[in-house]
């Protein structure tokens, strides 16, 4: 009688159980998280590293400043757009009476279009998963995020979603903060992963200046200048829409199970099985 198992079906085997017990330890970082237990959260996620079938995704981004990744014409011209967005964000000023009545008469336009709110809902979403996707890319443990549903985008055109991360406390000071230079590079490119994930996936953005103000207000807390930002955030632009460029099915699948509001521990599972 032949006993042997083919090496195919054992490879199978293997990979199932690894998933297995992956999944367990998320579970278990859920449930850290759940009661705030920020420190056991991340020493559960750090078991994980270098582990056979554990975590190769979290922290894989190796970030170099001054470092440009290499980019084709069709991306260059997606910073460009980007960084224009960036602008605009920085110099936006509150609306005239004009432009309102202009922003209303575009908002009913709008409205008309029964996919209007679902439209605007699957950019959210998109949105969203980018800043966590380059977080959890990074180095930067995601600790909850909120997604409006479609229904709330219909009652509220400006609902908007949010991640929190572990380690970005220093985003609420309103005096100089002591950051690393590693720090801030993480923190450059998960505050433009949403706006980097929009351009990508629907080629433009609506333009959510809540995370560019956040972005202009620790820059300019850790004084620099003018060149010296724009060339920081230049370079985080680059970073973070390579690193999108190279995991846009992890992206999809991401905004997938955000839009089905899944835990943490499920969204990383769901990144780590793309890779």
């Amino acid at each position: 009688m032949n006993l042997s198992v083919p090496v195919r079906e054992l490879s199978v085997a293997v990979i199932r159980a690894e998933s297995t017990r992956r999944r367990r330890a998320l579970r278990r970082f859920d449930k850290e998280l759940a009661n705030r237990n920020y420190k056991a959260a991340h020493s559960q996620l750090k078991q994980l590293l270098n582990k056979s079938g554990g975590l190769i995704g979290f922290a894989s981004a190796k970030l170099v400043p001054k470092n440009i990744p290499a980019m084709n014409t069709q991306q260059l011209c997606m910073v460009d757009s980007i960084l224009s967005s960036i602008k605009y964000s920085i110099n936006f000023d509150p609306l005239s009476d004009d432009e309102v009545l202009l922003a209303g008469m575009e908002d009913a336009t709008r409205s008309d279009t029964n996919n209007s709110a679902y439209e605007d809902h699957q950019m959210c979403l998109e949105h969203e998963a980018g800043h966590f996707l380059v977080g959890y890319l990074v180095g930067v443990i995601p600790r909850s995020y909120e997604v409006p549903s479609v229904e709330d985008i219909t009652q509220n055109k400006f609902a908007q979603g949010n991640v929190r991360f572990l380690g970005f406390e220093f985003i609420k000071e309103e005096t100089r903060a002591k950051i690393s230079s590693q720090t801030l590079n993480k923190f450059l490119c998960v505050i433009l992963g949403g706006l980097a994930a929009e351009h990508l996936v629907f080629g433009y953005s609506e333009l959510l200046h809540s995370d560019v103000q956040k972005l202009d207000r620790v820059l300019r807390l850790l004084c620099f200048n003018e060149n010296e930002a724009e060339s920081l955030v230049r370079w985080a632009v680059l970073t973070t829409l390579s690193l999108l460029s190279h995991h846009q099915e992890a992206l999809s699948r991401l905004a997938e199970a955000m839009a089905s509001r899944r835990s943490i521990g499920y969204c990383i599972d769901v990144i780590e099985s793309t890779l």
